[in-house]
């Protein structure tokens, strides 16, 4: 199911020239484009086992297993020994500098990613790893390593002990999906799921530079959903993301999942369903539907529940094998814009193998909201040919890229109202398993969409783990 398909020798190559905008009064604004650049290794052996149908080492939700920061690059991974290394090189190095971080993985499971972020009032970086539903790793830097990578070196003695809490703080005893998200005011706030799949409920905390403070749950797994086959009263909210826009609006597009399968056509599907969306103005105490009504306040007893209003911005039901997690970002006006999945209509309203289904006949939509309020949704033509999820990123222009499985990558033009779709780059010569993760904050400070991949394995063989990048318009 994983086997990569090869599109059309018509998209091959990794160059598309694009079209100019009409008009002598400006300069033409540029269509989407990617130029490969060059390819760095990480690890010739880094760990492979497929679970969950993915990746320990790239998967979707893993916010953030490559960012940039102050002209320097950083990735982490499990080795195949299992540790947990970070590694760094100067944009534009071929090589890579690690360390060991003095952890091991404990079980071979996808979901226990590695996850960076960066607190820009001090200069630290932070990971968290190693977590499904239940405890956590967490790991800091010395203060300034990020402010100075070229005048301090990159040694194990720059990290400190691995902990399970946040320098005390203790969480929850299920604890899965750290994202980590650096505020406009320099804080670095960290976003987790509490409890288990189909019964849980998201959270924040918040570091300032000194000490970590727990803010709170603020989305709800009560309340009762009803489809056509049955009713669900428990679920989980899957985030697509949680993101900062240039003037400070926190941006969350979701899925439920419900924790009944009674929602189901058949038992063989996935209860996810309908795309919703939220926001804050206040750093995540409050969130806000489409319409700017608070549907929930963080930490407090009112919480974003299924049964809001106001929070469906695409509906879809249980029955079309709806992916959790996918991607989003915000464009240059802080409108929100994301990337769903699911098997379309067209092939049938019931599907019963929802990995089988989705390789077969999944397609990925591109969700945005437009300059008058309203919410789009175009479909990519591109074949999933996978179970797995897509990235989305936008460049300077607006222009969007899908970096689907494979590391297949299609644009579309804010020109045309993102209606121009096309394949730019068809994967090949990566051989790349599935899912990348990719660098979003390299996008926006030096126009270059990075992203990290593993090269395809069989069982537990080892695999090499590489970053390759790609120049965007200029």
């Amino acid at each position: 199911m994983h086997r990569r398909t090869l599109l059309a020798a018509a998209f091959a190559g990794a160059v598309v020239t694009p079209a100019l905008a009409s008009g002598t009064a400006r300069a033409a604004v540029p269509g989407p484009s990617v130029t490969r650049t060059g390819t760095t290794t990480l690890d010739s052996q880094a760990i492979f086992f497929v679970s969950y149908d993915g990746l320990v080492n790239n998967n979707s939700f893993q916010k953030n297993g490559l960012l940039t920061y102050k002209g320097y690059q950083y990735a982490v991974w499990y080795t195949a020994d299992r540790n947990a290394v970070v590694g760094r090189r100067a944009l534009g190095a071929s090589t890579w500098s690690t360390v060991k971080v003095g952890h091991t993985l404990r079980y071979d499971d996808s979901h226990n990613v590695i996850s960076m972020g960066v607190s820009k009032a001090d200069g630290r970086l932070h990971l968290n790893m190693d977590s499904h539903s239940d405890g956590f790793t967490y790991v800091k830097s010395a203060a300034g390593l990020l402010d100075d990578p070229g005048g301090l070196s990159w040694t194990a003695s720059r990290f400190g002990a691995p902990q399970s809490t946040l320098d005390g703080l203790a969480l929850t005893s299920q604890f899965t999906y750290p994202q980590f998200i650096s505020t406009p005011e320099g804080k670095l706030q960290l976003s987790y799921r509490v409890a288990v799949s189909g019964n849980g409920r998201n959270a924040l905390a918040e570091y300032d530079g000194t000490k970590w403070t727990n803010l709170g749950e603020w989305s709800s797994s009560t309340g009762t959903y009803s489809s056509e086959h049955g009713s669900s009263t428990a679920r989980n909210m899957y985030l697509h993301g949680i993101d900062y826009d240039r003037s400070g609006r926190l941006h969350s597009f979701f899925t439920w999942r419900e924790q009944n399968g009674a929602v189901m056509c058949n038992g063989g599907g996935i209860t996810n369903h309908d795309t919703g969306y939220v926001y804050s103005d206040d750093r995540g105490r409050t969130w806000r539907n489409n319409a700017g009504t608070v549907v929930g306040v963080t930490g407090g007893s009112d919480k974003v529940s299924v049964n809001d209003a106001g929070l469906v911005v695409d509906p879809l039901n249980p029955d079309h094998s709806l992916m959790n997690q996918e991607s989003q970002f915000t464009d240059s006006a802080g409108r929100p814009h994301a990337i769903i999945s699911y098997v379309p209509g067209r092939f049938g309203q019931c599907t019963t193998n929802y990995v089988a289904d989705r390789t077969a006949n999944g397609r990925a939509f591109h969700v945005r909201k437009n300059a008058s309020g309203s919410w789009q949704k175009t479909e990519i033509p591109v074949p999933l040919n996978s179970s797995q999820r897509t990235k989305l990123v936008l460049d300077k222009y607006d222009n969007a890229y899908a970096i689907f499985p494979f590391g297949r990558i299609a644009g579309a033009s804010a020109a045309s109202g993102y209606t121009d779709w096309k394949i730019l780059f068809d994967g090949s010569g990566l051989n790349a398993f599935g899912e990348v993760v990719v660098d979003e904050m390299r996008v926006a400070q030096d126009g270059v969409l990075s992203f990290m991949y593993q090269e395809t394995s069989s069982g537990t063989t080892p695999s090499a783990l590489h970053v390759v990048d790609f120049r965007l318009p200029a």
